[in-house]
């Protein structure tokens, strides 16, 4: 069980059972079809995972980024679902990182990124702010393409 206070015994993000976790989520104005699209870009990747070769995203599949990101998919649920092994190169172990696409709306989602195994307290910290600028740079990218194709965004 996860902690989401402070108190005495518990510190904030700590499991009994998989480390330290964290999790960020937006919602944005985006279908899920549109989220898995960028997500799984060129252009999207390199924010989560860095510069690679192209993926097929299938259960399995291993890769290693430019940047010493180095993974492998278990569980590929297309405009849904990512649970992955996601380990910097600094790392003695891997972590989970899950990406969830959440929508009851056709026209807003929220991406969701959470991250478990974490070793420290530090490194859950250092991870829930790569995470939410993940997620900014998301949003700004959303931002510039609806301008673009000249709809109101508010």
């Amino acid at each position: 069980m996860s902690s989401r206070l402070s108190t005495s015994n518990k510190l904030v993000g700590l499991t009994a059972s998989t480390g330290y976790q964290v999790g960020v989520r937006r919602t944005l104005p985006i279908s899920p079809v549109q989220a898995w699209a960028y997500l799984t870009s060129t252009e999207g990747l390199k924010l989560w995972i860095g510069s690679l070769n192209p993926l097929t995203f299938s259960e399995g599949e291993a890769f290693c980024s430019a940047e010493g990101i180095t993974g492998q998919f278990r569980v590929v649920k297309p405009y849904q679902q990512l649970r992955l092994r996601w380990q910097k190169k600094e790392w003695k172990k891997p972590a989970t990182l899950q990406i969830r696409l959440l929508s009851k709306n056709p026209d807003k989602t929220t991406i969701s990124f959470h991250q478990e195994n974490l070793d420290h307290p530090a490194t859950r910290e250092q991870m829930k702010q790569h995470w939410e600028e993940v997620l900014i740079t998301i949003q700004k990218h959303i931002i510039a393409s609806k301008t673009i194709e000249g709809e109101d965004y508010q």
